[in-house]
């Protein structure tokens, strides 16, 4: 049951010269088996071997024939009739004969190549496609509802899956080759990419992406999913109203973006918003919004802008609030300070797989930094700069779900004293593999309440009432 919608924007033409052609091969998804491509018949082999010299041919002559550059100024709808048509007419014209079936897969195939992403652009059209995964040029594994499973899709060789590559990383001008094999990029829907090419890819280039819905789920979505409930949200929302500072904790894939974007969306429209990324995934509706993003080094390994120094910039630039998509090193010491000294408010996720481990690891980044400073001092200015966290969990049934939400309270014995509001009890899992639980307030009325009354946002004490165990 995944957060996300993951409906997708029409892209691009890219960079004109990829030149890669693919080659898609249906074959069944057996769980029963170790996953891996599967062998193709010798008589499928001839065929596909057929196909691919014309598919080829056609792609090369339509190079040939059709100014690409000149065309990647037109309109997007005008750019793919003027390449139909061309496909058309050398379509007709090729002598090798072809059956409908084969002169449709073509078509399709030589779009994808050169109007999109080759054979990605099918798994990018299904919305119910999280993640799209490919380990090697012949096994590539999508995610849906929180579940992998192996595609029905592969590309012609190695050198194929790196023109593609090339081709989404050279979109947000960025650059991959054998001096720098690792990237981070987007797709213009705001999918994340991660590629990583020979020589640390040992049996060829890798590819991750993270697909975003273009339509942002809502606070209403996660309540229906059983993401959390609408108590929660309540809360949730007058946190966000209230000008508080939230930390949202989770593994990879738990939903933080998701999370931080719905949040976002309750800040008032009228405060000044900065948001610093590594890549920006983060969908802020607000019209008020400065968005920066860290830019790696270049070839000679220079011009590198870090998030620690945008971070530090933008409090040049009047915030009421900043958004940190992700704190990942010493960037945590200025978010804090920023945090702790005006900039309520403030918002940003890390990886962690508890509430307190996302404490340790705020203490660790700090540590890592390079600056000296007491343990003692280091957990006062976490204590003191972040009020909420939000606790989030990818379970083995694909569901996404907020586990705990906790308040921090200051310090006690010289350690960060923490309480949960809510938290998600499990009970078991039922007959089809779905955790079953549900969410319970602990009873404790968090410290903030009152802040959250004077913000206009006031939260009825009902809300923290533990349920009767006789309900169990």
């Amino acid at each position: 049951m995944s957060w996300l919608g993951n409906k997708r924007e029409n892209r691009g033409l890219g960079t004109a010269k990829a030149k890669g052609l693919s080659a898609v091969s249906p074959r069944p998804v057996q769980e029963d088996r170790e996953p891996q491509a599967a062998p193709l018949s010798k008589k499928d082999e001839v065929r596909e071997i057929r196909l691919y010299q014309v598919k080829k041919r056609i792609h090369h002559l339509l190079l040939e024939r059709l100014d690409l550059s000149a065309l990647e100024e037109l309109e997007e709808s005008v750019r793919a009739r003027e390449i139909r048509q061309a496909l058309a007419v050398l379509m007709e014209e090729e002598e090798e004969p072809l059956n409908l079936v084969e002169k449709t897969r073509l078509n399709r195939e030589l779009e994808f190549e050169i109007l999109g992403l080759g054979p990605l652009e099918p798994l990018l059209a299904d919305p119910t496609i999280s993640d799209i995964l490919v380990n090697r040029h012949n096994q590539v594994y999508v995610e849906r509802h929180g579940r992998l499973e192996l595609a029905d899709i592969r590309f012609q060789d190695s050198e194929h899956l790196l023109k593609i590559i090339n081709k989404i990383v050279s979109n947000v001008g960025r650059r991959i080759d054998e001096s720098i094999p690792m990237v981070d990029a987007r797709l213009p829907d705001g999918s994340r990419v991660n590629a990583i090419i020979p020589p640390l890819a040992l049996d060829g280039p890798i590819l991750c992406i993270r697909r975003f819905s273009v339509q942002r789920p809502t606070l209403e979505d996660l309540i229906e999913k059983g993401s959390l409930t609408a108590q929660i949200g309540e809360v949730l929302k007058a946190v966000s109203v209230a000008k508080l500072n939230v930390l949202i904790s989770g593994g990879t894939g738990a939903g933080k973006t998701t999370l931080l974007n719905i949040l976002s969306g309750f800040i008032p429209a009228n405060e000044r918003i900065i948001t610093v990324e590594d890549s920006a995934e983060l969908q802020l509706q607000q019209e008020h919004v400065c968005r920066l993003e860290t830019r790696p080094p270049n070839v000679e390994g220079k011009g590198e802008i870090t998030a620690r120094d945008l971070v530090r910039n933008c409090l040049r630039m009047r915030p009421d609030r900043i958004v940190v998509g992700e704190v990942r090193g010493p960037e945590v010491i200025d978010m804090l300070q920023a945090m702790n000294t005006g900039h309520e408010g403030s918002m940003t996720t890390v990886h962690a797989n508890t509430s307190r481990d996302a404490l340790l690891r705020l203490e660790t980044m700090i540590s890592l930094s390079g600056i000296t400073i007491q343990e003692r001092a280091m957990r006062q200015m976490v204590s003191s700069s972040i009020n909420v966290v939000v606790q989030l969990v990818r379970h083995s049934d694909g569901c996404r779900r907020m586990v705990s939400f906790s308040e921090i309270t200051g310090m006690e014995s010289g350690m960060i004293s923490m309480q949960d509001i809510f938290v998600f009890e499990r009970h078991g899992m039922n007959l089809e593999g779905m955790i079953t639980g549900r969410y319970v307030a602990t009873g404790v009325r968090p410290r903030f309440a009152d802040r959250c009354r004077l913000f206009g946002a006031p939260l009825m004490d009902g809300i923290f009432k533990p349920p009767s165990r006789d309900l169990d």
